[in-house]
């Protein structure tokens, strides 16, 4: 789950206050409540990964148990991980007839690479050749298009890396949107396709998407790949989802994302309808450069020693997360078992011991969260856990105003204690969250204080260069161990994607936690 990425998916769905247009009513298939889409255009989007992904089909997607899976590929292969040749399966189209072929490809990978257009899904381009050309530290760039990319035929692109990377059939898969095709007939008019996307998918677009409005999306009878199991599918856009919640109660949602708010609730509402979906997203809290009360790591372990991680998760997750073991979610392949140990457990008479060999701690301790986003009950039982445990007279949540306030303080180092982070991978490799979290100008390294160390980017270094998925795993699970011995985060929670259905949805199959619409079972009429 994007989740999300800028500190991720997950981040930037939290935010309005009211409920868009329900006029339209469902009688086939389901309605998905979802929150209101920035863009549909899959290079641009950063809250409408379900309806993308509903869209367009990619060129692999990963299995729950990490098997790669080819879709519109039919191979993607590499002799040296630096050179990688992607051949296309024969036969498939876009939603207005247009074959899908290796320069659909290029010609939207390019696009959206060109950094005067400021598409938000660039930086996913970034590993390929040429893309520093479209995206010069200074003045216009020279190039449109990435020397990295040739289009060798109609069925087959060579992609050129900078680098050595084994996981880049990985980053082809589901929630990696910028790798998806555009046809020609997007180009004519960007603004008319961004609200009605062609795709090469499963689902094509009923009618156009208009603000706070309620969209749908019909099963695509010359899909090419596997025929979806629903008619249509209806997102029903919310910028409350406590309001979609109610909804979903009163029989009008067949398909919802769970409010963290109403974790506690949900089950007690929905019964064996509560769907928990492992996803590749964690938890933590992040620790204020240069601020000398954190300075020393013993007193960052007495935090996290001093958090009953059960007890938070049974308060205020409704039990449904799992307390975080390591840097990576436990369904990331290659996640290191208990590799934080003792210092992610709960033992409050160790922690006060660690902070009273670090010298204590003096003054007020703010936990601070982006407020008006739910995190207030979770922020408020960290808080008076430590304040407790570790026998600190002041420990407070602190909210920020908002988002913006919360990012600018966390770039400007002017953050007041330790802050709420969260990652949600795109793709299910160790790869995409430590690179993200734990280098030099990761996405989400302010959520880390901007951690660094040259081992760790070796060991990274390594893992990417790997001649197999299982030794780039044991590079990245070195690196974690690396990390965690410097403990610059505490790691609290794996987070899953939790849903909540009507009873019209059978079953719910999902990859690396986002649901797979083509595939929901529905029960007959």
């Amino acid at each position: 789950m994007t989740l999300t990425a800028a500190v991720s998916v997950a981040l930037l769905l939290l935010t309005g206050c009211s409920p868009a247009s329900n006029d339209t009513k469902v009688t086939d298939g389901i309605v998905f409540a979802t929150w209101e889409p920035d863009h549909l255009t899959p290079g641009r989007q950063t809250l409408a990964y379900d309806q993308a992904m509903s869209i367009f089909a990619p060129l692999v997607s990963i299995k729950n148990d990490g098997e790669l899976e080819y879709v519109q590929a039919e191979s993607v292969t590499s002799e040296d991980a630096t050179t990688w040749t992607i051949h296309l399966r024969a036969g498939w189209t876009f939603h207005n007839g247009e074959p899908v072929t290796a320069k659909s490809y290029a010609d939207a990978w390019n696009y959206t690479a060109y950094g005067p257009h400021a598409w938000e899904n660039s930086g996913e381009l970034a590993s390929i050749v040429g893309y520093s050309d479209l995206n010069p530290k200074q003045g216009k760039p020279e190039a449109t298009t990435m020397s990295g990319l040739t289009v060798v035929d109609n069925l087959t692109l060579r992609v050129e890396l900078v680098a050595p990377d084994r996981q880049f059939p990985l980053q082809l898969s589901n929630a990696q949107t910028a790798f998806y095709p555009m046809p020609e007939a997007a180009y004519k008019d960007l603004d008319a396709y961004d609200r009605m996307p062609i795709g090469n998918g499963p689902f094509k677009m009923d009618e156009a998407w208009k603000d706070n409005t309620e969209f749908s999306v019909s099963a695509n009878k010359d899909y090419a790949g596997t025929a979806p199991s629903l008619d249509r599918v209806t997102f029903r856009s919310y910028k409350d989802m406590d309001t979609a919640y109610t909804d979903a109660l009163a029989g009008n949602v067949d398909l919802l994302a769970v409010p963290d708010n109403k974790l506690t609730s949900t089950q007690d509402d929905f019964g064996d309808r509560v769907h928990a979906l492992e996803a590749p997203a964690v938890d933590w809290l992040g620790f204020p450069v240069g601020d000398p009360r954190f300075a020393d790591i013993r007193v960052r372990q007495a935090i996290s020693m001093s958090i009953d991680r059960d007890a938070v998760n049974k308060a205020i997750f409704g039990g449904l997360y799992k307390p975080a073991t390591a840097l990576t979610a436990p369904s990331m392949p290659g996640t290191p078992a208990d590799a934080c140990g003792k210092y992610c457990k709960f033992d409050p008479e160790a922690a006060r011991k660690l902070l009273a060999e670090a010298g204590g701690f003096q003054g007020t301790m703010k936990l601070v969260f982006p407020g008006g986003n739910g995190y207030d009950s979770l922020f408020e039982a960290y808080a008076n856990q430590i304040r407790q445990n570790l026998g600190i007279k002041e420990v407070v949540a602190a909210p920020t105003t908002d988002w913006a306030e919360f990012f600018d303080a966390l770039d400007k180092h002017t953050v007041a204690g330790p802050f709420r982070g969260h990652w949600g991978a795109l793709y299910p490799s160790q790869q995409n969250t430590l690179r993200n979290l734990f280098t030099k100008g990761g996405k989400g390294a302010r959520a880390t204080g901007f951690y660094t160390n040259p081992k760790v980017d070796a060991l990274l270094a390594e893992g990417d260069a790997a001649t197999s998925f299982e030794q780039a795993n044991e590079r990245y699970a070195a690196a974690q161990e690396v990390i965690l011995n410097d403990f610059p985060t505490v790691p609290t929670f794996s987070s899953p994607f939790v849903y909540a259905t009507s009873k019209k949805i059978t079953s719910l199959p999902s990859v690396s936690g986002n649901v797979l619409l083509s595939k929901v079972g529905v029960a007959k009429k």
